[in-house]
């Protein structure tokens, strides 16, 4: 058993090994147990679900904490919180996804639960290739933080945009090269259909699987700005990952509480815009200050902070009704 306390990217491959199994027994208990017939799944049910996964993410940084260290523990923590806000956004594209397919909400989980296991699989790719170029080539850290601070502007400019899923290059491409339904059949991803030109019968992608490529997509877009926000945080895969994962996992739950609300959180887009650009001028601002890095203390504090007054001001500016009752904050 000398192999399980062989060091893999930095940590001891058990402790790898044994948070993949937990991962594993979660989905498990999601598919098998709680969801294991398909139904709609209520607000309430949702918050709960999602106080749940919290609380668990939670509890996984109080054992990295008393395991690896407090200044480990506050990393996984600020990462997991960061990771979790801007998995937000993603609930907002999530949610106008299903309403340009016309996915009802009996099917919106299993298209959520498959997508999740491709999120793991894609994080640990680019997480991978990341930690691998951070760990080569340390300049690589100022160019996730310079892009970090880009994409913060970007996102701030164009917060009041909405995501135009029909125009989507992966949606287009699918189309013209697949044959694809028009109409749902049930919570089937493919279907066999006569070929209108042959008459023959061929397979057919459903609007159903459509979305769930769809969800993938979007998350591959989120990551480009998620895991260097991470990786500006700490460099240590083990952290980066965990916290990534805990964060999404409970995106599924959080998705059906908040897609009914989505109004009510316009402006935190505003506070995720002004998250980046401060997690990308951490690097820049350490290195100026002569400091190895900002203290995660004060980088958690910070975070909440701007969270904090993004849900606020939401909440305030959308107390009366829809988002459109409301200007913008810059023209």
């Amino acid at each position: 058993m000398e192999f399980l306390y062989l060091p893999w990217l930095g940590t001891p491959l058990w402790m790898w090994l044994g948070f993949m199994g937990l991962v594993a027994a979660l989905l498990a208990l999601d598919l098998g147990v709680l969801h294991r017939n398909e139904r709609e799944i209520g607000v309430r049910e949702s918050l709960r679900l999602s106080a749940f996964y919290i609380a668990l993410g939670l509890a996984f940084g109080g054992w990295v904490w008393w395991y690896m260290g407090s200044t480990a523990g506050m990393q996984y923590v600020t990462g997991f919180v960061i990771e979790k806000s801007l998995a937000m956004d993603n609930v907002f594209v999530i949610a106008m996804i299903f309403s340009y397919f016309g996915i009802p909400r009996l099917h919106q989980h299993r298209v959520l639960f498959w997508g999740i296991l491709g999120v793991i699989v894609l994080r640990a790719i680019m997480i991978g290739f990341g930690a691998a170029a951070v760990q080569s080539y340390g300049w690589v850290l100022y160019v996730f933080a310079a892009f970090l601070i880009y994409t913060g502007i970007k996102m701030w400019r164009e917060a009041d945009k909405e995501y135009d899923v029909a125009n989507a290059p992966i949606l287009r491409w699918m189309r013209r090269r697949f044959n694809v339904t028009d109409e749902l059949h049930g919570q089937s991803f493919w279907v066999r259909k006569a070929d209108p030109k042959t008459g023959e019968l061929v397979w057919f992608m459903t609007p159903l699987f459509l979305a769930l490529v769809m969800v993938e997509f979007v998350d591959v877009v989120f990551a480009v700005d998620s895991v260097p926000a991470i990786f500006a945080i700490t460099t240590d895969p083990f952290i980066v990952y965990t916290s990534n994962i805990f964060a999404i996992l409970g995106l599924r739950a959080l998705y059906f509480a908040l897609a009914a609300m989505v109004d009510r959180f316009h402006y935190l887009k505003y506070a995720l815009a002004a998250l980046l650009v401060f997690i990308g001028s951490k690097i820049f601002v350490a290195d100026a200050l002569g400091l190895a890095k900002v203290p995660p203390p004060v980088s958690l504090v910070i975070t909440f902070a701007i969270l904090g007054a993004g849900v606020g001001y939401s909440l305030w500016r959308t107390r009366g009704g829809a988002t459109g009752e409301v200007g913008p904050l810059i023209s």
